[in-house]
């Protein structure tokens, strides 16, 4: 679907500023939302919202649905009377421009935990209620999910590939005792996330109320050692001896990397999806559409066609390309959900089988410009030659940002060619003179990263790809956010009808 002529920015929750070591689903997070508001921006696009482990990237999450409790404000846990004034005062001393998630994880778990508990020694019958009536309403992820965080904790933190085998594979009747062992520790984790699902749909009704809508990112794989994996193994493609994945996804060599991207997470068994009428995937965008307005499908090209690469290699260059019932996919999804709010992610190796795809489906694709100066007038990025049906960025999380990719990744042909596109710079740096370019293109929607309108460098990249430390932790601070830059967003608003 078409979407209409506006703009956003593109911003992770954890890059909120504030005193508890991550952004957090409070106040801070509300006063970015005033901030694009005021700025007339109409789109706030954010990264998976997904429960993180090693690494701590949101494309490698527990669960397909799941919650990340670490953005979970313990402001408002305060204010319901699950934390005390006295719980929040001794506060580790917190790097303002990154997240240190290990000295973040060490303190605030024990937080939340102390929260669960006074929860249930509450007197609160309302909110008892309502928390019993999320855990019905969402049983069919969260019985498995909560189960799965308690297991993981009972067994140090490893694998389910490495659980015993009776847990492992869910023998019948298995699990009901780690169930009645482990039930401090399930209930932990739904109050963790009845909490999460409540604070974000409170700020979720707060942007809509301004008219921002929030635009959702799913990677299309999930994470082995998670709850869907575990809990659903017909669903990929395992081996039913060790669990481990027969093939596993990634991408050829491309612009991020020349051995490609290695992601390691399994593949998916179309044919047992595709005689289940794909009930696994309607479930999951269901479930990421009550979170979000629009849903933005990370690695697209691989609903046409994917890359398989044996388990046990060391990069991705010798795999295989697979063919996926993407068709078949999107119109049962249409069929039991309704309109599509789908963006095609349709970077890296994109062949016409894939656009033709995205266009069947009318899905906007995605257009960058840090990839519109290399080659000549025929390249598809430059700002003249895409389409209206679109999303155009200066660049993505997987970018550096425009300062940085223009001072550290632009060649002088590159440099040249913006200047020669440009014809005067605007004298308000790199970064706002692809951010104009973005807005006065005929795509639809036009997004950029917070970083590029705050004119940062490469320290303030959220992600290099290939690169497994160091990233998915900047923030920004709260000064950052002055009158100035929400002036100059709306001048470019107003100017270029990205208001309608």
């Amino acid at each position: 679907m078409a979407f209409s002529r506006s703009s956003g920015i593109l911003l992770h929750p954890t890059s909120h500023p504030g005193r508890y070591g991550i952004g957090e689903l409070g106040r801070e997070a509300y006063q970015f939302i005033d901030f694009l508001a005021q700025s007339g921006q109409k789109l706030w696009q954010i990264l998976p919202l997904g429960p993180t482990g090693y690494g701590n990237s949101p494309y490698m999450s527990f669960s397909a649905i799941a919650g990340n409790h670490l953005l979970i404000s313990l402001d408002i846990l305060r204010e319901k009377n699950l934390l005390s004034h006295a719980d929040l005062e001794d506060i580790p001393d917190f790097p303002l421009d990154q997240v240190d998630f290990d000295k973040l994880i060490a303190w605030k778990i024990p937080l939340l935990r102390k929260a669960a508990s006074n929860f249930v020694k509450g007197s609160d019958t309302i909110l008892y209620k309502q928390f019993a009536g999320f855990c019905a309403g969402n049983a069919d992820w969260l019985e498995d999910y909560a189960l799965f965080m308690a297991l993981s904790h009972a067994y140090q933190g490893k694998a389910w590939m490495e659980w015993p085998t009776e847990i492992r594979e869910r023998h019948w009747g298995a699990l009901e005792t780690p169930k009645q062992e482990l039930q401090e520790e399930i209930f932990l984790h739904k109050f963790l996330q009845f909490e999460f699902f409540e604070q974000w749909l409170a700020l979720k009704r707060y942007a809509n109320a301004l008219g921002i809508e929030i635009i959702g990112d799913i990677p299309i794989y999930v994470s082995h050692n998670s709850a869907d994996v575990w809990a659903n193994p017909q669903v990929f493609r395992l081996d039913p001896q060790t669990g481990n994945p027969l093939e596993v996804a990634g991408v050829p060599p491309d612009y991020f990397s020349a051995t490609g991207q290695l992601w390691g997470n399994p593949l998916y068994n179309w044919d047992y999806l595709k005689n289940t009428g794909f009930d696994w995937w309607v479930r999951r965008l269901k479930g990421v559409l009550s979170l979000v307005d629009i849903i933005r499908i990370d690695h697209f090209r691989g609903l046409e066609a994917y890359w398989a690469v044996a388990f046990g290699q060391e990069n991705a260059i010798n795999g295989r390309w697979l063919k996926a019932p993407g068709y078949d996919l999107f119109n049962t999804i249409r069929d039991r959900l309704g309109k599509l709010p789908i963006i095609a992610e349709d970077l890296g190796d994109i062949d016409q089988a894939v656009l033709d795809f995205r266009d069947h489906f009318a899905f906007p694709g995605m257009k960058i410009l840090h990839f519109a100066f290399g080659g000549d007038a025929g390249n598809p990025y430059l700002p003249f030659n895409v389409e209206r049906n679109c999303v155009i960025y200066t660049g993505t999380h997987d970018n550096n940002t425009t300062l940085g990719w223009f001072q550290d990744n632009a060649n002088d042909y590159e440099k040249a060619r913006l200047y020669q596109y440009l014809g005067a710079p605007s004298g308000q740096g790199v970064a706002w003179d692809l951010i104009r370019l973005a807005y006065s293109s005929v795509a639809n929607q036009a997004i950029v990263p917070l970083q590029d309108v705050l004119g940062l460098g490469s320290d303030a990249r959220m992600n290099t790809p290939s690169v497994a430390e160091g990233n998915w932790s900047w923030r920004y601070r709260q000064e950052a956010l002055t009158g100035e830059y929400s002036h100059r967003l709306r001048d470019l608003v107003n100017l270029f009808g990205r208001n309608r």
